[in-house]
C-alpha cells in the first residue's frame, strides 16, 4: 500500500475531514489534499506528526507494507493534538452521532463540535467557546435555550452583561421577564425598567408602574427617605398585576412585588 493510500484510510478511520487534519498539523487542506493524491510528499516533521495522530509507526507509514500500530502512542486514541498554538482533544466516545467531548481552542476559528464542546467556535448540547451555540451555553457571544456570556440570548434563561431571552438577566436586558441594570420586557425589574406590562424599578415607564419616579396608567410611586419601596405596598401592587393581567404567572407576580413593603 503507497503513502498516500495509507494516509487517506488512516484519516477516515480516525473520523477526521481533510479540513480537520490541516489544522492538527498547522497545514493548508490543499496540502493534505495533495499527500493524499499522491502529488507532494509531507516533511519529516509532518510524518512524525501524522505517525501520532493514527497511532501507527513512522516505518509503516513510508514503506510499502500495512500500517503497523505503535503500541506505545497514546496521541491517537482518543487523539491528542497540542501542535504550535492549537489544543484539540476528540474522545472516540460518540451520542447522538456526535463526539462525547470535543476540544478545539487556539489561534483563528477553531470549532469544536460535540456533545459537550469546547472551543473558539463551539456548537454542542453543552457549549462553552468565544461563540457558543447549544442546549446550554456559555462564552463572549452565546446562543442557547439556557445561555451565558457578554451578549447572552437565551430562548428560556439568559444572563449576560447584554441578555435577551424568556428571562433575561443582566446589565442590559431585554426579555418577556427582564431584570438589569437598563431592563426592557413585558413585565421589568431595574434601575431604569420599561415594560408592555409592569414596570418596577427607580425608573420605571409601564402601564403599572412601581418606582420612585413612574409614568403609567397605575402608579406606585416610592417615597421612602431610604429608597428602599418601604412605602408601597406589596398587597395592593399583586392586586393590580391580577385584576389587570390575571393570566400573568404566580412566580412572576412574586419576582415583581417580593421586595416591596
Amino acid at each position: 500500500m503507497k503513502f498516500y493510500e495509507k494516509m487517506q484510510t488512516l484519516r477516515k478511520e480516525k473520523g477526521l475531514s481533510q479540513e480537520e487534519l490541516a489544522e492538527m498539523l498547522q497545514v493548508s487542506r490543499q496540502s493534505v489534499s495533495k499527500w493524499e493524491s499522491g502529488q507532494t510528499f509531507p516533511e519529516t516533521d509532518k510524518l512524525v506528526t501524522l505517525s501520532e495522530i493514527f497511532g501507527v509507526t513512522v516505518d509503516s507509514l513510508l514503506k510499502d507494507v500495512e500500517p503497523q500500530a505503535d503500541r506505545e502512542n497514546n496521541v491517537s486514541a482518543p487523539y491528542w493534538s497540542t501542535r504550535g498554538r492549537v489544543y484539540e482533544f476528540k474522545s472516540e466516545a460518540e451520542m447522538f452521532g456526535m463526539p462525547l467531548v470535543h476540544i478545539h481552542i487556539g489561534f483563528g476559528a477553531k470549532k469544536a463540535k460535540g456533545v459537550i464542546a469546547i472551543g473558539n467556535l463551539a456548537t454542542g448540547l453543552i457549549s462553552i467557546g468565544l461563540l457558543s451555540t447549544g442546549l446550554i451555553s456559555f462564552g463572549l457571544l452565546s446562543l442557547g435555550l439556557i445561555s451565558a456570556g457578554i451578549l447572552s440570548l437565551g430562548l428560556l434563561i439568559s444572563t449576560g452583561t447584554i441578555a435577551l431571552g424568556g428571562l433575561a438577566i443582566g446589565a442590559v436586558s431585554i426579555g418577556i421577564v427582564s431584570i438589569g441594570a437598563v431592563s426592557i420586557g413585558m413585565y421589568s425589574l431595574g434601575a431604569a425598567a420599561i415594560a408592555t406590562r409592569v414596570a418596577v424599578g427607580d425608573h420605571a415607564y409601564a402601564p403599572i408602574a412601581v418606582g420612585r419616579v413612574v409614568s403609567g396608567v397605575t402608579e406606585f410611586i416610592d417615597t421612602s427617605a431610604d429608597r428602599n419601596f418601604s412605602t408601597i405596598n406589596a398587597a395592593e401592587v399583586r392586586a393590580a398585576i391580577t385584576t389587570q393581567y390575571p393570566d400573568t404567572w404566580n412566580w412572576v407576580v412574586g419576582l415583581m412585588t417580593w421586595f416591596l413593603g
